[in-house]
C-alpha cells in the first residue's frame, strides 16, 4: 500500500497526519469523504449568504419612484374570495 506523506509545511498537517496514517484504507475513505462533503457545504452556504449582492445595482429604470410605486400599484390582482 502506497502512502501519502504531506508535503505542505504545517505542524498541523503533521499532526493530523500521523494520527490518521496507520488507518485502514475504508475508513481513510470515509474521512475524504466527510471532508470533501464539509468542503461544497461551506461553499453552498457562503454562496447563500451573499445572494442578495448579487443583485446590486442591477436595476436601471427611466421612471422616477413615484411612477414605479405606481405602476406596482396598479398591477396588482386581487385573486381572493372574502366569504362573509
Amino acid at each position: 500500500m502506497n502512502t501519502f506523506t504531506p508535503t505542505v509545511d504545517s505542524p498541523n498537517i503533521s499532526i493530523y497526519w500521523n494520527m490518521l496514517k496507520n488507518l485502514n484504507e475504508d475508513v481513510k475513505l470515509e474521512l475524504i469523504s466527510k471532508l470533501s462533503a464539509s468542503l461544497l457545504t461551506s461553499k453552498k452556504k457562503e454562496q447563500t449568504e451573499n445572494w442578495a449582492s448579487n443583485f446590486s445595482g442591477a436595476w436601471e429604470d427611466s421612471r422616477d419612484a413615484e411612477e414605479i410605486i405606481s405602476d406596482i400599484r396598479n398591477a396588482r390582482t386581487n385573486n381572493r374570495e372574502i366569504e362573509l
